[in-house]
């Protein structure tokens, strides 16, 4: 058959519209561990794009908690966690999990899934069905993850609930709104650490407007678990926050260096995930050999080891601030380990990137939808395993990159 039927077609021309726009997305394959060196297409590249924020990916420690953990449990789980898949190793870690957080939440009990994106659909969509037909509100941050945006769509289509934005760094918006609702169930959603821009989510503010209009605060830390915090609890643990009305999901794939999330709340609000979470109670549950890994990944971030990789970490950040200077790209005042360059269009950001490429760098464009139209940018991420001296060449040549990519296009 010559003739495409019309989902091929429709496929095809949508694809070449995306690449007409400079928005076309590629994979590129690593043969390496994840580390600040990559093995792409046999050639070495530093980079600066993972989360892998304190460098525990490729650790021995947890390569060997993991191999011991395939040993003890095998390599798979065999069924969702209310049928057979819930296993000690499983157990342990969320109890392990409860207690990073048992200065902050009230009642906290932890709950394990095997990404995070599965965690904030359940967190959201579960919440919502609190108050089903019309009875919930759900005030999502504009700038959020895509995961809490399709938490946020998924729930309103189920419960009916009402869905308004409201932009974190102005939160008078938000506060009116909150004054007219009348609804019995309220929540506020937001990343801890924005994504994209490497600022952090005002948690206190939020906590006290979700206290006086009796909201649930859901917070996804994805990007502060591990790196935020004296121990590296994240962002309730550095700002010292206690509440029974936060729902907070941390990853477990960054920082951590492994893979999965979770979700800790009040026991009350759990034992309703549990019971009421589809995307939880209707996924295999993850390999417990995972767990077991995670359970050495736990004790790495909260011991001297985690300490001493997040000083190297911060240490690295205040270089950045201070040294790295632009003519007309805009770095952004990110005290986290995202540090975004915005150069505005696509074509800036792709030739950028490939000039980064053809020296030696890993760093990809980022554009729209990922980001807002006409701010696509690089997000240089850093990792406790870059040296200060990884730093500074790094810094040397965007500066040389910088005034190139601002000749081609101008010219």
């Amino acid at each position: 058959m010559n003739k495409s039927f019309s989902a091929l077609k429709l496929a095809e021309e949508q694809v070449t519209e995306l690449d007409s726009q400079l928005l076309k997305r590629k994979l590129r394959m690593t043969a390496s561990p994840c580390d600040v060196e990559a093995t792409v297409d046999n050639r070495q590249l530093k980079t600066f794009c993972s989360n892998d924020y304190l460098g525990l990916a490729n650790h021995p420690d947890l390569i060997d908690a993991l191999a011991k953990g395939a040993s003890k449990y095998g390599v798979g789980s065999g069924a969702s966690h209310l049928i057979s898949g819930h296993s000690i190793a499983h157990d342990l870690l969320e109890k392990k999990l409860a207690t990073f957080q048992s200065q902050h939440i009230a009642q906290v009990r932890a709950l394990f899934f095997s990404t995070g994106y599965l965690a904030n659909l359940t967190a959201v969509t579960g919440l919502a069905r609190l108050a089903p037909h019309s009875n919930a509100s759900i005030y999502s941050a504009k700038l959020n993850h895509a995961s809490l945006i399709d938490g946020v769509h998924l729930a309103s289509a189920q419960t009916k609930a009402n869905v308004f934005l409201f932009d974190h760094t102005n939160l008078e918006t938000l506060t009116e709104q909150l004054k007219k609702d009348r609804r019995p169930l309220k929540l506020i959603v937001t990343d801890g650490v924005f994504s994209m821009d490497g600022d952090i989510a005002p948690v206190q503010p939020l906590l006290n407007i979700a206290s006086e209009h009796d909201a649930i605060l859901l917070i996804d830390d994805a990007h502060g678990f591990g790196v935020l915090g004296k121990q590296g609890h994240g962002i309730l643990e550095q700002e010292q926050i206690y509440s029974d009305r936060i729902v907070y999901i941390g990853t477990l794939g960054k920082a951590a260096g492994v893979s999965g999330a979770f979700i800790c709340a009040h026991e009350s609000l759990i034992e309703w995930l549990v019971q009421k979470g589809r995307p939880y109670i209707y996924s295999t549950a993850t390999p417990p050999a995972i767990a077991h890994a995670l359970l050495k990944s736990l004790e790495i971030i909260e011991g001297d080891e985690g300490n001493k990789r997040r000083t190297h970490l911060y240490r690295l950040i205040k270089i950045w601030q201070e040294e790295m200077v632009f003519d007309t790209w805009v770095k952004t005042s990110s005290c986290t380990p995202i540090q975004p360059i915005v150069l505005g269009s696509n074509a800036n950001a792709l030739e950028a990137a490939k000039q980064l490429d053809e020296v030696g760098y890993w760093i990809p464009a980022i554009r729209p939808p990922t980001v807002p139209v006409g701010s696509a940018r690089l997000r240089i991420t850093f990792s406790a395993n870059h040296s200060v001296d990884d730093l500074q060449k790094l810094i040397s040549t965007l500066k040389v990159i910088e005034r190139n990519v601002s000749g081609k296009i101008s010219s």
